[in-house]
């Protein structure tokens, strides 16, 4: 499937950490960051949650909700999680259902080896559902703040 920028948002339900689930209906009427990462406790993947974790005041005050999403277990966010201090739920998409469904899932290349694995990307949805902005190939510095700028564009 191909999300495009001005398209529906496709729907989601998933367990997240604290034994909990998410579903995008139940975020309608505020903004919404979906942000896909490849696994927890990765250093790439720690510094963007970090980054969010940090700016999550920011958010918070334009009251918009932060999703990050990998295919680890619940168990295992449970633990980066509470390790990082991270104010925001983390999503298991353990089947990657919703990887498919956002386009995140792809084939990656690394030292000649070619393995299937998340894409990181991040997507804004508007209160309506509306995907208004989407980050592919994400490079993680500075990632956050472009993030919450698009944001508070909204």
């Amino acid at each position: 499937m191909s999300v495009k920028e001005g398209g529906k948002a496709p729907a989601f339900s998933m367990p997240t950490d604290g034994g909990a689930t998410v579903a995008l209906k139940d975020l309608k009427g505020r903004p919404v960051i979906l942000y896909f990462y490849p696994k927890d406790l990765t250093p790439g993947c720690t510094t963007e949650a970090c980054d969010f974790r940090d700016l999550s005041p920011d958010f918070s005050k334009i009251d918009a909700e932060i999703v990050g999403v990998s295919k680890d277990s619940v168990k295992r966010h449970d633990n980066f999680k509470a390790k990082h201090e991270l104010p925001f739920s983390l999503a298991s998409d353990e089947d990657g259902d919703v990887c498919e469904r956002y386009g995140v899932w792809v084939e990656k290349n690394m030292y000649g080896r070619k393995y299937m694995g998340i894409e990181r990307a991040t997507f804004l949805i508007d209160a309506k559902g509306v995907v208004r902005k989407i980050w592919r190939k994400v490079k993680v510095k500075g990632h956050a703040e472009d993030v919450l700028e698009a944001v508070k564009a909204l």
